[in-house]
């Protein structure tokens, strides 16, 4: 009975509930719990002096820590969004690639392109990057919300390079907010989103 109440409320609401698209995100938020209740920041963090010492995974790693528990409560409820968003287009396969890529990208632009940023933690600019992604997604499946969460995102991230990064997250989260990592998560999405784009124009043509 049970099963069949689930199965009732699934098929209204539309979750993507299914192992394959839930596990992904519950194994993503496990592990940075985990490195979170350890304690790991000082081994895995990204330190600038550290990484030029040859520490280089941070650069890597750092995406998957955060500055304390609020932070990464904040990132837990952009994965949980995510999922609502976009849970059903991605396989294991494909969450892994989004998320091992965007990670790799976010950690080596800070790196490169933010000389002032010497200690960072945290995946909201890979989640910039995911959201990114899944809204591509959207447009190439014939959804308008597409275009208006693409444009949505950017505007954000417009607003926060204007304005700069926000006081009062700054101080939930014990540190400042990485304003120009979250362009930099923005524009990886948008460059894993062109695969999507050409895919889709690709088939257009074929059909």
């Amino acid at each position: 009975m049970q099963k069949l109440i689930l199965k009732k409320y699934n098929k209204m609401l539309n979750l993507p509930i299914q192992p394959r698209y839930i596990l992904p995100p519950l194994l993503l938020i496990l592990f940075s719990t985990i490195f979170a209740a350890f304690d790991l920041n000082n081994l895995l963090e990204f330190n600038r002096t550290l990484v030029n010492k040859g520490e280089l995974w941070r650069i890597f790693t750092s995406q998957f820590v955060h500055a304390n528990w609020a932070h990464l409560g904040l990132n837990i409820s952009g994965i949980f969004l995510i999922w609502l968003l976009h849970g059903e287009y991605t396989t294991p396969t494909r969450y892994f690639i989004n998320t091992i890529t965007l990670a790799l990208w976010c950690g080596l632009g800070v790196y490169f392109y933010c000389p002032d940023i010497h200690i960072y933690t945290g995946l909201s600019a890979l989640l910039h990057g995911v959201i990114i992604w899944g809204a591509v997604k959207d447009i190439t499946q014939g959804l308008k919300s597409g275009y208006l969460l693409f444009i949505g995102v950017w505007v954000k991230i417009a607003y926060e390079q204007l304005s700069g990064p926000s006081a009062d997250i700054g101080e939930l989260i014990n540190s400042t907010v990485a304003i120009d990592a979250h362009l930099i998560g923005a524009i990886g999405g948008s460059l894993l989103g062109i695969e999507l784009v050409i895919k889709y124009y690709k088939n257009r043509a074929e059909g």
